[in-house]
């Protein structure tokens, strides 16, 4: 059978396995203390009075369980979901076509909210302040506006860049939250309970260090875990230990701060080609061979949030912390 056939069974195995690891209620959901009493008041509120849920806003950066928050309020609900990227919602009969779909107290799940096209975004304005939707039908002096009602839904938006949302779509959120990386001990946990969903054995030092080297985030560590287990079956009896752990992490050069290859590639190529800097975002781009985009969303911020990395008006600069890790790594046997 041709390879092209698999893909796409790969895929669909991959993405059901990360669900599969999605806690499914509040209960379940670890850290995030803060958030998850709010948003239990405001949901035993909601059920108590028969209503729909106020529009949440959730706000950080990816990985942190914004989309596991948007699923547990639905199962709290007991109510329906619809998810979308906010990019894929191009026209107004887009965002139209999704609200009349919905049941009464629904949510409406928006991923990267704050890439919404200005056209649908306008269309939401009363949807979500009045529960009406307002079409203009036909052109000119001749045009006239259908108002349709819509069921009371809650809209869940997701962003990691809050600052890039209109205040007008922001103002329309009854509740805002701000998820914060998480603390080693409470990834351990998400560790551990993800190995017992796996059905993989972890040692208590082995979670540990999967945990030390997730940046904060839950859906790194997931991927570590992963990974590490095909080490640990493939290589070795299947039980992670702390050296296969290692070893592991070693094979997938993740240093000991959560740094990857191409992490440390660009704190290098700062150092080594610009003299540590400053050197433009532009001009970083084209010497790594990336989008400036994906430097300034994916990989600046865990540095920025280390302290190797600045911005600065003229351009970036690698701290005397950043260079001291890059000598650590560099006279390190473990990695290369």
């Amino acid at each position: 059978m041709s390879s092209q056939f698999l893909a796409p069974v790969l895929g669909d195995a991959e993405e059901e396995l990360e669900r599969s690891l999605r806690p499914r209620s509040l209960d379940d959901f670890v850290g995030q203390e803060r958030v998850k009493e709010q948003l239990q008041i405001a949901l035993t509120a909601a059920k108590a009075r028969g209503e729909a849920l106020d529009h949440v806003l959730l706000a950080g950066p990816p990985g942190l369980g914004k989309t596991s928050l948007a699923q547990i309020v639905r199962n709290e609900l007991g109510v329906g979901i619809r998810q979308v990227a906010g990019p894929a919602l191009e026209r107004k009969g887009d965002i139209a076509a999704i609200l009349t779909s919905l049941d009464p107290r629904d949510v409406l799940f928006v991923d990267e909210i704050h890439r919404l096209n200005r056209a649908a975004e306008e269309i939401l304005y009363p949807a979500l302040e009045d529960f009406r939707l307002d079409i203009i039908v036909g052109q000119g002096p001749a045009a006239r506006t259908l108002t349709l009602d819509l069921p009371p839904f809650t809209l869940i938006g997701a962003t990691t860049r809050t600052g890039l949302l209109t205040t007008p779509l922001r103002d329309r959120f009854g509740l805002t939250f701000r998820l914060d990386h998480y603390a080693p001990v409470e990834l351990a946990k998400i560790v551990r309970r993800s190995a017992g969903i796996l059905n993989v054995e972890i040692a208590e030092d082995a979670a540990e260090l999967v945990a030390g080297r997730s940046r904060g985030t839950p859906r790194i560590a997931n991927r570590i875990l992963r990974r590490v287990r095909d080490v640990a079956e493939v290589r070795h009896e299947g039980i992670v230990t702390t050296a296969i752990a290692e070893e592991a992490l070693a094979l997938l050069e993740v240093d000991a701060a959560g740094l990857e290859r191409f992490d440390r590639e660009l704190l290098r190529c700062v150092v080594h080609k610009f003299t540590g800097g400053p050197v433009g975002l532009s001009t970083l781009a084209v010497a790594l061979g990336e989008e400036p985009e994906t430097i300034e969303d994916v990989y600046e911020p865990y540095l920025l949030q280390l302290g190797f990395l600045q911005r600065t008006p003229r351009g970036r600069i690698v701290t005397q912390l950043g260079r001291a890790h890059l000598g650590e790594v560099d006279d390190s046997e473990t990695l290369f």
